[in-house]
């Protein structure tokens, strides 16, 4: 259990640092555990370690954990591309998405939600391609304004809209962190012009690049590789 327990006791050490350097409370910036392509056995040794927030990036492959955990403290987070016919398994698994890209995604996970999980309500990130990356899935900025209008507007029933996510320019800090900090603007722009008071949380940073993330306003890191080690 070593190196898991230690590398997440290191992780959360450096983003309170980095939080302090930034002027900002550790508490605003939740730590995902990417565990996509993980063992059951490394999540739990996670768990034991305190960590209670794990990113999945494929339904198929969160179905090997999830349900074998019983633990009601544990947050799920959907972040990979997710087709709208999985849409059943992340209502009934996850209390977050992160990569929430049309109307025809939202209006089948609020059915989702109705059908298989009415009590809860699923929270909600829309992605947002800053980069402009052909590689990369996601909304332009002004797509994500336009389908927040049109969301918020049809005020679909147990959907939360939380914030937004996007991914930065992998070997560029000089780009990464323009793209971190218009994403931030952006949010702040789409919480005032459809005054959603709940529409604050930025889900950018990873392995690579969480520092510049932190001193950009990312209220999640989603840190994979720093915990768990390479994947084989």
């Amino acid at each position: 259990m070593g190196n898991v327990a230690s590398n997440i006791k290191s992780t959360r050490e450096r983003i309170q640092q980095l939080s302090a350097d930034a002027g900002r409370a550790a508490n605003e910036v939740k730590l995902i555990a990417v565990s996509k392509t993980r063992s059951l056995n490394e999540v739990e040794q996670a768990i034991a370690a305190g960590q209670i927030a794990f990113g999945e990036n494929t339904v198929q492959d969160a179905l090997t954990k999830i349900p074998l955990i019983d633990n009601p403290d544990l947050e799920w987070h959907f972040i990979g591309h997710l087709q709208s016919k999985k849409s059943k398994q992340v209502a009934e698994y996850f209390q977050w998405i992160h990569t929430v890209d049309s109307m025809k995604l939202a209006q089948k996970l609020s059915v989702a939600m109705q059908r298989h999980n009415p009590d809860k309500t699923l929270n909600c990130l829309l992605q947002v391609n800053v980069s402009a990356e052909e590689s990369k899935s996601g909304l332009s900025q002004e797509e994500a304004v336009a389908l927040l209008a049109e969301l918020v507007e049809s005020n679909l029933p147990n959907l939360a809209w939380r914030g937004l996510m996007t991914i930065g320019v992998q070997g560029n800090k000089l780009q990464t962190r323009k793209v971190f900090s218009d994403l931030r603007k952006l949010c702040d722009q789409c919480q005032q012009q459809f005054k959603l008071k709940e529409f604050d949380q930025l889900s950018m940073g990873m392995s690579g690049d969480y520092a510049i993330a932190i001193e950009e306003g990312a209220t999640m890191v989603r840190i994979g590789t720093e915990l768990f080690g390479n994947r084989e």
